[in-house]
């Protein structure tokens, strides 16, 4: 999709759209309702305000959509395929490096009680494994805000790469 035929859908359609870039209705909402927009530029500062800051409330519907890191999301939708993408990027595992994942993965979900987020893209499994260590020895609060910058980045990114299209 390009951005013309995102400022001219239906409310619905562009709605549609976004959904898979970040299913949180508020955000949707705001971005479908202030178009046109002038620019790529423009849409993308709109999906950054939009996402900051998010609920509590919203940050775990919107976890509930992500597979742990290392996993395959499941199924053929848009937001599976966009997953897979970004962690298709971060290249084989190595079998210490994926258990490792694996174990940080079970010991963040133990402590936070949710699944550890990260923006795969642009990084590396030792990167993301380095970052997994650091974040559990955060405070639920500490990630809390660490995880909205995340859902933040992921969004711009898929949104980014939704009007590339």
């Amino acid at each position: 999709m390009h951005l013309e035929e995102f400022n001219s859908a239906s409310r619905t359609g562009a709605a549609d759209a976004l959904r898979p870039c970040l299913d949180i209705p508020r955000w949707i909402d705001e971005l479908a309702g202030a178009r046109p927009y002038p620019t790529l530029a423009a849409l993308l500062e709109a999906g950054r305000r939009a996402a900051n800051p998010f609920t509590p409330a919203e940050i775990e519907a919107a976890l509930a959509h992500h597979p742990r890191i290392g996993e395959r999301a499941p199924g053929n939708s848009t937001e599976a395929r966009l997953s897979q993408s970004e962690q298709a990027g971060l290249g084989e595992a190595g079998e210490s490096v994926a258990d490792a994942l694996a174990a940080g993965n079970r010991a963040y979900e133990e402590k936070f009680g949710r699944v550890f987020l990260i923006r795969a893209a642009g990084r590396s499994r030792g990167e993301i494994l380095a970052a997994l260590n650091t974040r559990l020895s955060h405070t639920p609060e500490q990630e809390q805000a660490i995880i909205g910058q995340q859902l933040r980045e992921i969004a711009v990114l898929r949104l980014e790469g939704l009007m590339g299209k």
